[in-house]
C-alpha cells in the first residue's frame, strides 16, 4: 500500500512541474511579445514625420511621360594602327540611335516565331 501511494504522490508532482513549465513559458513568450511591440514604437516614434498631401509629388501639367521606344544598332569600335582601346576611349553606351527606325520583322519564309517545329532559316 505505501508503494501504490508513493506511485500516486510521484504523478501528482510531476503533473505539477509540468504545468508550471508550461506557465513559466507562456510568460516567456507573452514577455518577448511585450517587448517586441514596446520596441517597435520606440523605433518609430525615432523616424521622422511622413510627409503631408502637399509635398507629395504631383504630375507635370503636360501630363505622364510615356515609354519611348527606339531602334538601336551596335556602336562600332574600330581600332586604329593595331593598338588597342583604352576605357576612358570608348562610349557611354554600347549602341546608338538607328538611322532606320523601321521595326524589323520576321524574314520572308521562315515562321517568325520560335518552338514552332520547323527547321528555321537554313
Amino acid at each position: 500500500m505505501v508503494i501504490a501511494s508513493y506511485a500516486v504522490l510521484a504523478a501528482s508532482s510531476h503533473q505539477w512541474a509540468v504545468l508550471g513549465a508550461f506557465i513559466i513559458g507562456f510568460c516567456v513568450v507573452v514577455g518577448g511579445l511585450v517587448w517586441a511591440v514596446w520596441m517597435g514604437i520606440r523605433v518609430m516614434l525615432r523616424e521622422s514625420e511622413r510627409p503631408k498631401d502637399t509635398e507629395q509629388p504631383r504630375l507635370p501639367v503636360t501630363g505622364a511621360v510615356h515609354e519611348i521606344s527606339e531602334m538601336r544598332e551596335p556602336d562600332e569600335v574600330h581600332c586604329e594602327d593595331g593598338e588597342r582601346l583604352m576605357p576612358y576611349e570608348l562610349h557611354a553606351a554600347g549602341s546608338r540611335r538607328s538611322e532606320d527606325q523601321h521595326r524589323h520583322r520576321w524574314a520572308p519564309g521562315s515562321s517568325g516565331s520560335f518552338g514552332s517545329g520547323g527547321p528555321g532559316r537554313t
